[in-house]
């Protein structure tokens, strides 16, 4: 399952920092091209824990191998296309972009394989745990309806409210809702920093809510959520979006590289294909820069400084 759908529109995302997504086509990296320098140019996804893994790769590309490292933001699905033409040297963590890797790396063999990421990725609805335990039984779907009017907000138009984050995100709530036939809207907050900043106000005055929320994801540190079990997935429930009536499936989140940097990017190839680590990692350092504070720079440095046991086996 991947978080931004391949037929929807490129819409921007947004960095919890609050910078803008770059345009891949027609914006490139300043090293892009750049002759005779030890240069790479990583694509950086919104969501904090995408963030992590390129303040890492960053931070041992430039400090352990001497290059110089670029970052650009932009769509998951535009990511590809850049990826393809080398204004981007590598994605990090990809969701699952099955229409975009079967004409990439399949087809036209310009995107290569980078490896699992180490990190297992899954997308479901949840509610506090602190609800869950008072009404066990809203965490089985058949029973959402019965507290409708528990989740309804403002924004919910006499609903119940089930919170997004950015429509550019991998969502088949809308159908799920319809397919299911419950008493929910889907109310998107706008981007994970904002509907953040929304579970984080509900849970402030323990209120209910209904989110779709990913693992994953430091805020579970913060705000425990249980999940609410839809109908099981099955192998192609979700082949056709409109009619989607089942779970969101379980991806281990892989890494991508441009197939001639993949071929000819000596050590900085090497260390990507070799980068991997835990959820724990990931959720390490994405708390010290959504929740510390921290620059992405410096949560890399601290995390560096202290998992040499993990890092040291990357490097050539």
């Amino acid at each position: 399952m991947f978080r931004t759908r391949t037929t929807a529109a490129a819409a921007a995302l947004v960095l919890a920092t609050g910078c803008g997504a770059a345009d891949m086509t027609r914006q490139a990296s300043p090293f892009s091209n750049a002759r005779g320098a030890k240069t790479v140019t990583l694509s950086v996804q919104s969501w904090v824990g995408a963030q992590a893994n390129v303040a890492v790769a960053q931070y041992l590309l430039e400090h352990e191998l001497g290059y110089r490292v670029d970052t650009v933001q932009v769509d998951e699905v535009p990511a590809w296309d850049a990826l393809s033409q080398g204004r981007v040297d590598a994605i990090l963590e990809d969701w699952g972009h099955p229409e975009q890797e079967q004409r990439y790396v399949e087809e036209k063999g310009t995107i290569a394989r980078g490896g699992d990421l180490g990190v297992t990725g899954h997308i479901g609805w949840f509610v506090p745990t602190y609800f869950a335990r008072q009404h066990p039984d809203v965490t089985d779907w058949k029973n959402l309806d019965k507290y409708a009017e528990r989740f309804r907000t403002p924004e919910s138009g006499g609903k119940g409210q089930l919170l997004d984050g950015s429509p550019s995100y991998v969502t088949n709530d809308k159908a799920l809702v319809k397919n299911l036939k419950l008493d929910y809207r889907v109310v998107f907050a706008g981007s994970e920093a904002a509907q953040i900043t929304q579970i984080k106000q509900f849970a402030k005055e323990k209120k209910p809510f209904l989110t779709y929320w990913y693992t994953p994801q430091w805020l579970f540190e913060k705000v425990p959520m249980t999940e609410v079990r839809l109908p099981a997935y099955e192998e192609g429930c979700d082949a056709d979006p409109a009619e989607v009536a089942c779970a969101y499936p379980v991806t281990p989140l892989q890494k991508y590289l441009n197939a001639d940097f993949a071929r000819k990017g000596g050590e900085a190839a090497h260390l990507l294909r070799n980068f991997r680590w835990t959820t724990e990692d990931q959720n390490e350092v994405s708390l010290m820069i959504a929740e510390q504070k921290l620059s992405p720079r410096e949560a890399a440095r601290k995390w560096v400084g202290s998992h040499a046991f993990v890092w040291k086996k990357w490097l050539p």
